[in-house]
């Protein structure tokens, strides 16, 4: 087993330590980037900066989605997607997903059973597996790497290392069986429930075909190095795009996309904190809002003038930018917090249970900026505080302790230069030549 730390806790020297001449070390080079086609979500931010990192380092990118249901049309599919996927830019793109035709192959329907039982993994698989897929290269006819996203994307990896034989890179975004566990626990499933050692073993199984694992959470990379201890391993923190530096002025924000553990998280905050300080105004952002709606109907018509909906980005950065302060009232949830990140970045005031902070290998609690609170009351207080602060704000969120602490681990340049240590140092990869620029959208 090989290990590679790199990330949070490298020293940097400012945001822009990185030279034009050090921004070309993957030029003339072809990589793939394979990701589930999700937008709106931490997931989307974390699959668009690799995309940014790599066309820094001079690559010519292909972004590969995969649709994790079948598909009706992937023309209109493709389509729909690229509208919503706003922000990821990659010279070519191709959006492909398993037929619709395809469920009635035995092999689906025996998936479907499992799913039936909760067993996501097997399901997301076999859709991969499904997928009618044409493996491709880049215009000098080869891929020379592949970067997939979570390991149910790894049969199309696969299908592409055997038509390029190059390396596959799997960045495996937090162990999912136990998302997958978490959102089983409020859904109806036929018995017997699908066991997390069983979605685990079939989430290990296919990792085990990446020539290198990238992980995003210092936690569960120690927990994959030993549940893997023969592959090579590397932790690598995420770059998330930084959003405007913070100012104040407005009205306290949450920020949020409609994931279950978000979804627990919020509902918690509707009833235990927010009826502590009503005279407050909080906005929620994100489409948070459909999740609450369809599970908690009741809680949603009872704060509905709070919801704002899925903001595009330019909405997105004005709410952080004016905000009294960004509240992160986690309660649930696994792996590292993109949203957490993203919040950072802006330099506002943080209000935060501590699980927002997971899988950081820091204590928050040394963030001059972040007030970390253990309960409802205590969350309140915080609240009634940083609103009244946040209308006459007494520093500049440009050099506010958060903005300070995004910039040198988790900026797009820490990130980038990471990347290509960890592919110098693990796949042995080395500076190339340019390649010419070429443009293109394509679906498959």
């Amino acid at each position: 087993m090989t290990t590679t730390r790199i990330g949070l806790g490298q020293e940097k020297d400012g945001a822009s330590a990185l030279g034009e001449e050090d921004r070309q070390q993957l030029a003339g080079k072809y990589v793939a980037i394979v990701h589930p086609a999700w937008h709106s979500c931490g997931s989307f931010k974390v699959f668009a900066a690799q995309a940014r990192a790599y066309r820094e380092l001079g690559a010519q990118v292909i972004s590969i989605a995969l649709a994790d249901a079948p598909v009706i049309s992937r023309e209109r599919k493709s389509k729909a997607y690229a509208l919503l996927a706003e922000g990821f830019e990659a010279h070519a793109r191709i959006f492909t997903g398993m037929p619709i035709r395809k469920i009635a192959k035995s092999e689906f329907l025996r998936a479907g059973m499992l799913w039936l039982r909760g067993n996501e993994a097997r399901m997301r698989l076999q859709i991969a597996e499904l997928t009618d897929f044409q493996p491709v290269a880049g215009s000098a006819g080869r891929l020379d790497l592949i970067h997939c996203n979570h390991f149910f994307s790894m049969p199309i990896a696969e299908k592409l290392r055997a038509a390029n034989g190059c390396p596959v890179v799997l960045d495996t975004h937090d162990l999912q069986a136990r998302q997958f566990v978490l959102r089983n626990s409020r859904r109806v499933r036929l018995p017997p429930a699908a066991k997390y050692e069983d979605m685990l073993a079939l989430e290990l199984k296919a990792m085990c075909g990446a020539d290198l694992l990238i992980h995003l959470n210092a936690e569960e990379s120690e927990e994959f190095k030993g549940l893997l201890p023969q592959k090579k391993h590397a932790l690598l923190y995420p770059a998330v795009e930084r959003m405007p530096a913070w100012h104040g002025g407005g009205d306290p924000i949450i920020v949020a996309s409609a994931n279950h553990a978000n979804f627990l998280s919020l509902v918690w905050f509707l009833k235990e904190v927010l009826p502590l300080v009503r005279d407050v105004p909080v906005r929620i952002l994100g489409n948070i809002d459909r999740a609450v709606r369809l599970g908690a109907p009741r809680l949603y018509n009872s704060y509905s003038n709070l919801f704002l909906g899925n903001a595009g980005r330019a909405k997105l950065a004005e709410a952080y930018r004016t905000s009294a302060a960004v509240l992160l009232p986690t309660t649930e949830g696994h792996g590292i917090s993109i949203k957490t990140i993203e919040a950072l970045s802006c330099g506002a005031p943080l209000i935060a249970t501590p699980l927002a902070f997971r899988g950081f290998s820091i204590n928050p609690a040394s963030v001059p900026n972040v007030t970390l609170v253990e309960d409802a009351k205590a969350f309140a207080c915080a609240v009634r505080a940083a609103y009244a602060a946040g209308q006459s704000p007494a520093f500049s969120g440009a050099s506010s302790a958060t903005r300070q602490f995004y910039e040198r681990y988790f900026s797009e340049d820490a990130y980038r230069q990471s990347l290509w240590a960890i592919l110098r140092e693990n796949l042995g990869f080395e500076r190339g030549e340019p390649a010419p620029l070429q443009t293109s959208a394509a679906g498959n």
